[in-house]
């Protein structure tokens, strides 16, 4: 069959590999209909995130068809359409029943204190196969799968994978609640699902950071108010849309990829940062290997971390769900101490919510497709890559269409 495949730092190509099999009695197999690029994908693609094996499958968002089923999948069977949580979790250990899917005990070969396992990832996340393909082997299936009703089309449902759950696990972890204020840095594809999940959840007012138009153009049209970080100082403007208080939650939905500002006030206090932001870069991109200009790391990774906290008012919540390294180390304590506020984290427990999501989309509460700006064929996957990389106008979510 046909994948994305990582052979190295700025190295995808689409290769022919062996067919997936039923391994264990609890796996499927399914033939995807529909995958989509990812920021995660792009942080192994730029080196942010290092551990991947060259070979590996990349890829952690899918829909498609069981086409076979392990004899101790009771409740799937060939030909039903479904949607696959890009984490992997077998529904039965206490972290699974506490709704900690994230955190699942026996997913992870690497063992119960190895943490997630989800598709396309390094060995310490499990090592498994990504959805990037023609078919894919889903461990845990009975848990693993969700069944799609026929009003979720796959451009809806390919949101449900992966983005949609870890935005609404980020309202969710910042406490958002009814008439809350919430700073949503980063207008990325999950960004605009924060804004989103945070105007569901209660929040009265939604700020969002980036630079980028096109997606600064998206989250105003999401009625968001929107803070060009390149034009302006983002905490001053938060501090002054807020009467000076700063917002009640923040959600950080950039990650290890953040950018400093390229013009403007803040960009000043960056020069005057140069020195930490140089000993972040060297420590969670090393390797880092540019090629014209595709696989550039963010040049300031805990830029979003920094202004978020900064942004925050007192006893305040930061909801994390970019996604950082063990090697990023760096992080403004002192200032988050001082306020009072509470930091949460971590990935997101996707099988969770996908239930309450999926019918939600099917209900007609909402309509997320309009995220997914273009769609492409398996064929032209490394070029979806670097157009996706270089932030290019109109590319906010890519969805990949394995069947041509």
């Amino acid at each position: 069959m046909r994948a994305a495949v990582w052979h190295g730092i700025g190295d995808i190509r689409l290769d022919e590999v062996p067919d997936p099999r039923i391994e264990e009695p609890t796996d499927a197999i399914v033939r995807i209909t529909g995958s989509a690029i990812c920021g995660t994908d792009l942080h192994f693609a730029r080196g942010t995130v290092p551990g991947l094996r060259e070979g590996s499958i990349l890829g952690h968002e899918g829909v498609g068809e069981v086409v076979q089923v392990g004899s101790a999948v009771r409740n799937f069977s060939p030909g039903d359409r479904v949607v696959i949580s890009s984490t992997i979790s077998c529904g039965f250990c206490s972290y699974c029943r506490a709704g900690y899917q994230a955190q699942c005990d026996n997913a992870n070969p690497g063992g119960r204190r190895a943490g997630t396992a989800y598709y396309g990832a390094p060995d310490s996340a499990g090592g498994f196969a990504g959805l990037q393909a023609e078919y894919a082997r889903i461990p845990y299936a009975s848990n693993g799968l969700v069944a799609l009703p026929d009003d979720v089309s796959d451009d809806e449902a390919i949101l449900l994978s992966d983005i949609f759950p870890t935005a609404w696990f980020g309202a969710r972890i910042a406490d958002v609640s009814a008439g809350d204020t919430v700073a949503v840095f980063g207008c990325g594809p999950v960004g605009q699902l924060a804004i989103l999940s945070a105007q569901l959840q209660g929040a009265g007012r939604v700020i969002a950071v980036d630079q980028v138009p096109d997606r600064l153009a998206t989250a105003k049209g999401q009625h968001a108010e929107v803070i060009d970080f390149s034009a302006e100082d983002p905490v001053s403007v938060i501090e002054e849309l807020t009467g000076g208080i700063g917002v009640d939650r923040a959600i950080d939905a950039v990650g290890v990829d953040s950018q400093r500002p390229t013009r403007g006030p803040a960009a000043a206090q960056a020069d005057r940062q140069a020195e930490l932001i140089a000993r972040e870069m060297a420590d969670v991109s090393p390797h880092a290997a540019p090629r014209d200009d595709n696989w550039v790391p963010g040049n300031a990774p805990g830029q979003a971390l920094r202004w978020a906290v900064d942004a925050l008012a007192k006893a305040g919540t930061l909801g994390i769900l970019g996604v950082y390294p063990p090697t990023m180390t760096s992080f403004p304590t002192g200032i988050a101490m001082n306020k009072n506020l509470t930091i949460k984290a971590g990935n997101a427990n996707h099988r969770h919510y996908l239930p309450q999501l999926v019918e939600m989309i099917g209900n007609g509460t909402v309509d997320p497709s309009g995220l997914v700006t273009e769609e492409e064929p398996m064929s032209d996957i490394v070029d979806a890559y670097r157009e996706f990389d270089r932030r290019e106008p109109g590319w906010l979510k890519v969805a990949i269409n394995p069947t041509t």
